[in-house]
Formats: C-alpha cells, sequence, structure tokens
C-alpha cells in the first residue's frame, strides 16, 4: 500500500505533549477531553456545515459527560483500526488533541478500577442493600426531575424516611447470629462505600479540571501515554497504538485535500474571493513564435515570489514565515459523507510524488481528475486563524488563466475557550429574606457519583457502555478542526487581516506571472493591463460566499 509507511521514529517512547508548537487552538480542542458538563453542550459548536450528534442509550443512568463522550469518539474515529481517512486539522497539532483524549480516558479508567472495587466490597457482597438504596435513589431522582416542584420535596422526603426505617431496622431487628449481621451490614456497607466512592470521584474531578484550566491557561501537564510505548516485541497493542499516532501525523501533513462544493475545500474554510487573470499568449515579436513552456514553470517562479513574502523593504513587522506548497484537490460531493485518499504509485506516506504533481499541473486542467493549485498558508492567532491564499494556473488553447481563491478559517467556538467554573447556589437568608448568599457546592453531587459508579464496571468493554448510556457521532467527513470552527467575520482584527492578505499575494503572483512571459517573448501588455486593473480592485475587497456560485 502506498500510504503505509516506515516508521522513521527513535523507537519507543513514552508521548509527552511539549511546549514547542502548542496553539491556543489546539489546547482549547484538547480541553475538551477533561470537561465534566452534559455532552449536549457540544452541539452548541457546531458550524453551518457540519453536526454532530449525541445518540442516546438506553438508560439515562449511564449516560457520559462531555469530556468522557468526546475522548472515546475522538479515539474511536482517529485512532481506530480501518478508520475512515481524515482531513487536514490546519492552524492545530491533532496528535497532541489525540493524545490528550487518551490521557483523560486513562484517568478515567484509573478511577473506574478503583470504584469498580469499592463497588465489589461495599455493593455486590451486599447486594440485597445497594438495589434497595439504588431503588430509593433513582424514585428520588425521577422525582425531583418532574416538572411538579412538590415531586422532588417528595422524593427527598422518601429517601429521608427510608433512612430512618433503616436506623430503626438496625436497632430493632429480630434477627440475632451471622444473619442479623448480615441484615445490618447490608444497610450500613452501601452508605459506607458511597462515602469512599464520592472522595474518589471528587479526588479525579479536580484533577481532570486542573488539566482543563491549565490547558487554557497556555500551559498544562504533558498527556504521557505509556499504554503506546512497547515495552518488548510481544505488546503488539501498545505498537499498533503507537503506529496509529505515526499514521495520524502523516495523514495531517498530506498534500492532498478535498473539494465539497458549498463547503468549499475541507479543512480551509469556505472561499470567500477570487480574482482571475486571463489573456491571450501573444508573441512580442509579430510572426514568430513565443517560447514554449509549462503551467508548471509559471507555478515554480510563482512559489519562488510567494517564499519572499515574509521580507519586507521596511522594518516594520510585516507577514509571519508562510506555508508555500504544492497542493492536489480532489472533487467530492458537499453531502459526502466521506472522503478516501488516492492510493498507487504516486502516492507515498499520504503524498503525491514531485513527478506527479508536475504532471498534474500540466495536463490536469480540464475534464475530470484532480487539480493542482499552490497554496500559501498563515497560521495566526495562535492557530485561531488560518489564512489560504490557493493559485492555479491553467492554458486552454492560447488563454493562460492565472486564478487566486482566498480561503479561511475561523477561530475554534467560544465553547472549547470557556474555563471551569465552581459550582455555586445562591439562596434567599432565612431572617433577611430580601437579601442572598452564595455557597459553593462539591464538584461531585450524589448523582453524579451513582453515575460514575454505576458506569464504573463497563468500561472494560465500552461497546455495552456506548449502548447503554450513548455516545457523540462526530460530524463527517471529519477533521477536528473545522468541525467546531467559527467564521473570521464576526472579530474587526481577525477579519482585517483576512482581508489584507490578499492584496500583496495577488501581487507577487502577478509579478512572477509577467516575468515568466517576458522570459518566454510573451507580450506582457494585457496581461500588465489586467494584473494593474485586478490590483487595484483588491484594496476594496469583501467577502463572498464564492462558492455558492449564486445565478
Amino acid at each position: 500500500m502506498a500510504n503505509d509507511f516506515f516508521d522513521f521514529g527513535p523507537g519507543a517512547q513514552v508521548p509527552l505533549q511539549g511546549g514547542a508548537g502548542q496553539t491556543a487552538a489546539t489546547q482549547a480542542l484538547a480541553s475538551a477531553a477533561y470537561r465534566d458538563s452534559p455532552v449536549e453542550e457540544i452541539l452548541k459548536a457546531d458550524n453551518e456545515w457540519h453536526k454532530s450528534t449525541v445518540k442516546a442509550g438506553s438508560s439515562k443512568y449511564f449516560a457520559p459527560n462531555l469530556g468522557e463522550a468526546f475522548s472515546r469518539a475522538v479515539q474511536v474515529r482517529m485512532l481506530g483500526k480501518g478508520r475512515n481517512a481524515l482531513i487536514q486539522s490546519f492552524g492545530t497539532e491533532p496528535q497532541t488533541i489525540v493524545e490528550h483524549c487518551l490521557a483523560a480516558n486513562r484517568i478515567r479508567k484509573e478511577r473506574d478500577k478503583k470504584l469498580t472495587a469499592v463497588t465489589v466490597v461495599f455493593g455486590v457482597i451486599f447486594l440485597p442493600g445497594l438495589l434497595i438504596w439504588l431503588g430509593v435513589f433513582m424514585l428520588r431522582r425521577n422525582l425531583a426531575g418532574a416538572k411538579n416542584k412538590g415531586a422532588g420535596a417528595i422524593g427527598t422526603l422518601l429517601l429521608l424516611a427510608v433512612g430512618a426505617l433503616a436506623v430503626l431496622f438496625l436497632v430493632k431487628l429480630p434477627f440475632n447470629g451471622f444473619l442479623g449481621l448480615y441484615l445490618r451490614a447490608m444497610l450500613v456497607a452501601p452508605v459506607i462505600g458511597w462515602v469512599v466512592a464520592k472522595r474518589i470521584c471528587e479526588s479525579t474531578a479536580k484533577d481532570l479540571r486542573a488539566r482543563w484550566t491549565d490547558l487554557l491557561a497556555g500551559g498544562g501537564i504533558g498527556a504521557k501515554i505509556p499504554e503506546a510505548v512497547p515495552g518488548h516485541p510481544s505488546e503488539t497493542a501498545r505498537e499498533e497504538l503507537r503506529q496509529s499516532l505515526e499514521k495520524l501525523t502523516a495523514e495531517q501533513r498530506s498534500n492532498i485535500v478535498f473539494y465539497a462544493g458549498r463547503k468549499g475545500i475541507l479543512g480551509m474554510g469556505t472561499r470567500w474571493g477570487t480574482w482571475q487573470l486571463a489573456e491571450q499568449l501573444v508573441s512580442e515579436k509579430p510572426g514568430q513564435e513565443i517560447n514554449q513552456f509549462r503551467s508548471y514553470d509559471v507555478v515554480r517562479a510563482i512559489h519562488d515570489q510567494l517564499k519572499l513574502l515574509e521580507r519586507g523593504p521596511l522594518n516594520s513587522g510585516g507577514f509571519p514565515t508562510p506555508s508555500v506548497k504544492h497542493w492536489i484537490v480532489s472533487s467530492v460531493p458537499d453531502g459526502a459523507g466521506s472522503v478516501s485518499r488516492p492510493d498507487g504509485e504516486d502516492v507515498e506516506h499520504f503524498q503525491y510524488k514531485p513527478h506527479a504533481i508536475q504532471k498534474i499541473c500540466n495536463h490536469s486542467q480540464f475534464d475530470s481528475g484532480d487539480r493542482h493549485y499552490l497554496g500559501i498558508q498563515f497560521t495566526t492567532w495562535g492557530g485561531d486563524l488560518v489564512i489560504t491564499m490557493m493559485i492555479t494556473v491553467t492554458v486552454l488553447f492560447n488563454t493562460l488563466r492565472i486564478e487566486v481563491t482566498g480561503h479561511a478559517l475561523g477561530p475554534v467556538h467560544g465553547l472549547f475557550k470557556g474555563k471551569p467554573a465552581a459550582k455555586t447556589v445562591t439562596r434567599a437568608k432565612t431572617v433577611k429574606f430580601w437579601e442572598t448568599t452564595t455557597s459553593t457546592l462539591p464538584l461531585v453531587d450524589a448523582g453524579e457519583v451513582v453515575r460514575i459508579a454505576v458506569r464504573a464496571p463497563f468500561t472494560w468493554y465500552q461497546p455495552v457502555l456506548d449502548h447503554l448510556g450513548g455516545k457523540l457521532v462526530l460530524p463527517e467527513p471529519f477533521g477536528l478542526r473545522h468541525a467546531w470552527a467559527d467564521q473570521p467575520w464576526g472579530d474587526r482584527f481577525k477579519a482585517d487581516d483576512v482581508l489584507r492578505t490578499a492584496t500583496p499575494v495577488l501581487r507577487a503572483t502577478h509579478a512572477a506571472v509577467i516575468r515568466v512571459l517576458e522570459d518566454n517573448g510573451v507580450d506582457t501588455t494585457s496581461f500588465a493591463g489586467r494584473a494593474s486593473s485586478l490590483s487595484g480592485a483588491v484594496q476594496d475587497t469583501a467577502p463572498k460566499k464564492a462558492d455558492t456560485y449564486d445565478a
């Protein structure tokens, strides 16, 4: 297989997220793995083109929270065997995000092992008592969730009544000997187990929230993944996980992208502007033919010119170092549920080889097939804004067309940037009822302890837990970055950066084209005139939906 690659890595190491390359967008998305809010919150982050789905399970008592569902969904989608192709996550490091999902899952599994042991010791051995308390709790929760406020009070009274009866039962128990001791322990043990389980859950919740906070603050503890470090050749599961992470990084570096109609180029954001320079190729000397040149000769000159954009005549800031890259664009329907990366002798490590790029550039300009684009990409605002300008060169009969298009991938949705807030409740004072007081609640309440403890024994086999509690279904074709990206036009500075990029890129492109034409004996009068006109028009540019083709 062309996309199977030799691993040139340094060997077995503990994957550890370091400081280099961390970006605001990467850390914001990674923080979702540690969140404890309801899973439905992520639906607020969906954009116009990509919609997530929360699939309900058979019981709400097994339902996952946002961090559990997100970590599980991302791990399966990006590392699972036989997974579909991924869309590149420009402006982020997807391996870092996946490693945080693995780290969060590992923390929760350690917690669940402890809770399972607590359940066995204080619950399974005293199963009748556990079922009694669990039944009362579920009845109270159902009553508390009812629309009638009085039902919640009835549920609380019911729980207190059962507790009083339990105390009375312990004191006036008519049985003696072993049976009497067991019946007494049967009512007490689940309560002790609940207290122990609450302490375990509270400790883990503090750890997860600390990691969540540190990531959004720009630092954070590294995501250590010891399960991806094979200690000896027989540990095939660890080796497969390590290779899956390497494959994920290789696919992120692929030079193949997908154009999906109104969605634009997947992962780059929708196309907001387009400028075309199309004129006839006429010899500068009448009666004399022009020198033969190819589309790739023009592209190569543009490539070299764009590399110089970071250098300016004035010492006054300017562009950051851009990424200038040859892209092969495949067309897929905008409603496609998946994409597939090409394979064959021209593709290696998810990348078209240089000779194949030149062949597509020179010969695949009309009719079906992949197309060649030269792209210059600026990753700004810590990865929160990715500006991409794509240039394509075509020659049909005697017309040379240079098309420059602008793409903008906006910031990660604000949901991923929210820091954890303390759980508080505000109540009216007893005497001075016109005043209120705010008190801090525990991070994990009684209902959350029961939910986590009920889920814990099933974490050894996630498909059962997915069936019981439900799961998060990610939007397809899936890429971590574009799935939850906002439009950049809501932020004045970001919008200005996008619009200002077009003018220098367009002018540099046209300058390189005219230089190649002059070197090959082409009359550049019409090209220079059209370039001058576009140079003036681009200064008054405004974002449009260039991919909708409104007629």
